[in-house]
């Protein structure tokens, strides 16, 4: 008996000892990477970094180094697409900016970007605007006055030496609708973005024929005030824009569920009085997926004083996963201080946002060391879902 109850004792100190030696070989799972918008603005003015593929090799491997994984590149501005399009090959006869001849920037960018597991945006930089500098309205006014957006003087709406097109006028809603849906059906992209002109429109503009009726008709008859600035003119033709952005989301979401919807307006409540951009109720009515407010400061103190308005009382604690600010890093020869960028990114972190837009690439050049430190810990994009 003795004997048996030694074999029992062995046996079961052979099983334990085997039983806990598998436990301690089990794989150890690493901690999940945090979730991060890291992206820049790439853009086709101040950068020759679209004019070959051999440049744009060269960014996308810098911004891979350096721990970016999203890029927002340029593909609406100056009345001229950087991809080969259908629509504007109709419309004015060239298919792309003519400087860029049969090559497709936006097509290389996403090949050499997913490469590298780096998520591109189509910025839609130009929105609105149909010309800059041009007092006719550039091509797109010339061959459709009926576009234009005007001033109380009937002068084609101008503001910092943009002229405008008719925001609120359905033939032009329809055409930026349609070009942002060609970009969509036809390429790879990761989501779309519009910026401080789209969805946008300057508040002195709103008197041209067609929104003069619009505006009388939902309103017994009676004229636009010629206060551009009164507030129920602002908010009337601001909801007007809101109705806007609420069908393009649906509109590309119907053609690529994935597809992100990102906006990059102005600081509010400047956005609205000025450009009619009452971007709080895009988040929280559901219509953008991404906000990127262009947070463009030139000291610390007015950048967290933006940051604070933000997160205290314009978005909700619920919409603050979403929210990744934009951050000015280069504008003519404007850079900010070493010190100036790092206080900005800490000031996101103590906010809880782990990630910013840069404006723009050419600026990166020149803080590689800072970015090599403070993205030195890798990030996943987020899911940028919420509940609608």
């Amino acid at each position: 008996m003795q004997k048996l109850l030694q074999a029992f004792t062995l046996c079961g100190l052979f099983f334990l000892v085997f039983s806990c030696g598998s436990v301690d070989q089990k794989p150890t799972e690493l901690p999940a990477k945090k979730e991060a918008v890291r992206g820049v603005w790439m853009t086709n003015v101040a950068s020759e970094v679209l004019l070959s593929r051999e440049n744009i090799i060269e960014s996308v491997e810098l911004l891979d180094s350096l721990g970016f994984n999203t890029i927002f590149l340029v593909t609406w501005n100056r009345g001229n697409t950087i991809y080969q399009s259908d629509i504007m090959k109709n419309f004015t006869g060239r298919s792309i900016d003519p400087k860029y001849g049969d090559r497709d920037p936006l097509e290389e960018v996403i090949e050499e970007a997913h490469k590298r597991d780096i998520k591109v945006f189509a910025w839609f930089e130009f929105g609105f605007a149909s010309s800059y500098g041009d007092d006719t309205g550039g091509a797109l006014i010339q061959q459709k006055p009926e576009w234009a957006s005007k001033d109380i003087n009937g002068d084609i709406t101008a503001k910092n030496k943009f002229q405008w097109m008719n925001a609120l006028h359905p033939e032009v809603q329809d055409f930026i609708t349609s070009l942002v849906l060609e970009v969509v059906n036809k390429y790879d992209v990761d989501g779309i973005q519009g910026d401080d002109r789209l969805p946008a429109m300057p508040s002195n503009g709103g008197y041209d024929e067609f929104t003069v009726e619009l505006y009388k008709s939902e309103h017994s008859g009676k004229e636009p005030p010629a206060n551009h600035l009164d507030f129920e003119w602002v908010s009337w033709r601001a909801q007007k824009l809101n109705e806007f952005l609420k069908a393009l989301y649906t509109s590309v979401k119907q053609a690529d569920p994935e597809c992100l919807v990102s906006m990059s307006p102005s600081v509010y409540p400047w956005s609205k009085e000025n450009y009619l951009q009452d971007w709080p109720t895009w988040v929280r009515q559901g219509y953008v997926d991404l906000v990127c407010p262009q947070l463009y400061r030139y000291n610390i103190d007015a950048y967290n004083q933006l940051l604070e308005e933000i997160t205290s009382w314009q978005l909700a604690d619920s919409d603050l996963p979403i929210f990744y600010p934009g951050v000015l890093l280069q504008v003519d020869k404007y850079n900010p201080s070493e010190e100036m960028l790092r206080a900005m990114i800490e000031s996101n972190r103590t906010y809880g946002i782990n990630g910013e837009v840069y404006f723009f690439y050419e600026g990166i050049k020149k803080f590689k060391g800072l970015f090599s430190e403070m993205y030195a810990e890798p990030v996943s994009f987020p899911e940028l879902t919420k509940k609608k």
